[in-house]
């Protein structure tokens, strides 16, 4: 099962929550109650793994630079 992101739209609370593709849509905050959540799309990767001077994860060709 993915591991969703929500916001509440009452409190502001951000929580995660385990649910199946059908059930994303169905979110309670955890700390209010309120069942006014959006769902957040957060990017989860980055190149180079994020770390300050590092290459890409592009192959790199001999002869082109």
């Amino acid at each position: 099962m993915p591991l969703y992101e929500y916001r509440c739209g009452r409190c502001g609370h951000e929580f995660e929550d385990w649910k199946s593709i059908s059930q994303r849509d169905e979110a309670e905050c955890p700390k209010c109650k309120s069942e006014k959540v959006e769902r957040l799309v957060r990017s989860f990767g980055l190149i180079g793994g994020g770390r300050s001077g590092s290459s890409s994860c592009a192959p790199t060709r001999s002869g082109f630079s």
